[in-house]
């Protein structure tokens, strides 16, 4: 399993980065140090510039294609030290960049497309499916000249990860499907799907998550060909059988299956741990809802269970057989998910572990993984209305690096079902 380097350990393998005096030679050489060239995506690198004059201005820019390719890019502008170094982790932006505060990934969460902001859209590479990697250059300037640059690869797959769509004329259920390498130790596996967007939305989580060792199944349950048009009457049993599919995976073997669900999702993902104790054992919800609320657009209902509506009302979670986390942002101002997280991650008499994480200046995109640049606004492909979304870009980002090891500790200590 492949897990992120901690920050002492990576600056320990910089290389190359003595520093310089204050009067460089015309022909310096700058250099752009980092402690990995090659990294899982929700692994934060550490930046190093060297070979610059002692207090010479410079603006770092990060740039990198999305899967339409669309250029996106950040920057930020700093002064060098005495020794003419600029340590990413440490040096504070000067004013007018991307970013305003010390954030030594700012460069890679708060890219722009290029021309317009990305207050409304998400920074998604090519699909993980169809690339396993993408890549962010980082080049330094000062007085309009390039001085240096690095080219860096972002992973979403680990060596051996293996991945295969799944089709609802095949296998009655659509989606992508990553498994980690065989061999490896044995962990719970994830079913992880999206909310109101619709579609196969959470792909990119699902590849680190086998990244990281657990086998995950992306699932779309409307939107897609052979599926709902629309968040209506989507049954349950759908979600039953992605998790005996998933169940059935070499390497899953014993392991729990937990049910991951994003927004809307969390209403799928608490009903069927609800549902279906002996086979989904746990949940983790991100911007939860602890209610079942109607179907989108123009009401209804969103779910069935056995043919018939499930009910609009509180979700309990009395029959759950194993523990849940609710992750959400202080400052969501889609809908009251803080409080409903706060209900969901408190557990009854001789009920199994529930925990909540609500975090500060973060808003509805206080998830999943990190270092990617996520809107505060959502535009709805449905509807077309404009959603507030809540938080600030860097408080969502702060909210993701501190919460997706977090995420990942709770899957690693799911317990494996005992035999009756």
């Amino acid at each position: 399993m492949v897990r992120a380097v901690p920050a002492a350990t990576a600056m320990a393998l910089v290389l190359g980065l003595a520093g310089v005096g204050c009067s460089a030679p015309a022909d310096r050489r700058v250099s752009v140090g980092v402690s990995a060239v090659g990294s899982l995506a929700d692994a934060a690198v550490h930046l190093r510039i060297t070979g610059l004059s002692g207090g010479e201005e410079v603006t770092v820019t990060s740039s990198a294609d999305d899967h339409l390719g669309r250029r996106w890019a950040a920057h930020a502008v700093f002064r060098a030290d005495r020794r003419g170094t600029v340590d990413l982790d440490s040096a504070t932006p000067l004013g007018g960049g991307s970013y305003a505060a010390v954030d030594g990934m700012g460069l890679f969460w708060a890219m722009d497309p290029v021309g317009a902001p990305a207050s409304q859209i998400a920074f998604l590479p090519a699909f993980p499916e169809v690339r396993s990697s993408f890549e962010v250059r980082i080049t330094v300037a000062a007085r309009g000249r390039e001085l240096g640059a690095r080219t860096l690869t972002r992973r979403w797959s680990a060596d051996g990860v293996t991945t295969r769509a799944v089709a609802v004329t095949a296998d009655h259920v659509a989606g992508q499907l990553f498994l980690p390498p065989p061999g490896g130790p044995v962990r719970s596996a994830v079913l992880v799907f999206g909310g109101s967007e619709g579609g196969d939305s959470q792909k990119y989580t699902a590849a680190l998550l086998a990244s990281h060792g657990h086998p995950a199944l992306a699932v779309a349950y409307f939107a897609e060909p052979g599926l709902p048009a629309t968040l209506h009457d989507v049954p349950l049993e759908y979600f039953r059988t992605a998790a005996h599919l998933l169940a059935a995976q070499p390497g899953v073997g014993s392991a729990p299956v937990v049910a991951m669900g994003y927004s809307r999702g969390s209403e799928a993902a608490l009903l069927i741990a609800e549902e279906y104790p002996d086979l989904v054992r746990g949940a983790v919800v991100y911007s939860p809802s602890a209610q079942v609320n109607g179907g989108l657009p123009n009401g209804g209902d969103a779910w069935t269970v056995d043919g018939r509506a499930v009910p609009h009302r509180l979700i309990p979670l009395d029959r759950v057989s194993g523990p849940v986390l609710a992750v959400a942002g202080a400052d969501d101002r889609l809908w009251p998910s803080p409080g409903w997280a706060q209900s969901i991650g408190t557990a009854g008499p001789g009920e199994p572990a529930r925990h909540a994480l609500v975090y500060p200046d973060a808003g509805h995109g206080v998830g999943t993984f990190p270092y990617l640049s996520a809107p505060t606004r959502f535009v709805n492909p449905t509807s077309g209305r404009v959603d507030e979304l809540g938080g600030t870009r860097a408080g969502n980002a702060a909210a993701q690096a501190a919460g997706w090891p977090q995420v990942l500790d709770f899957l690693d200590r799911v317990p494996t079902p005992q035999p009756r």
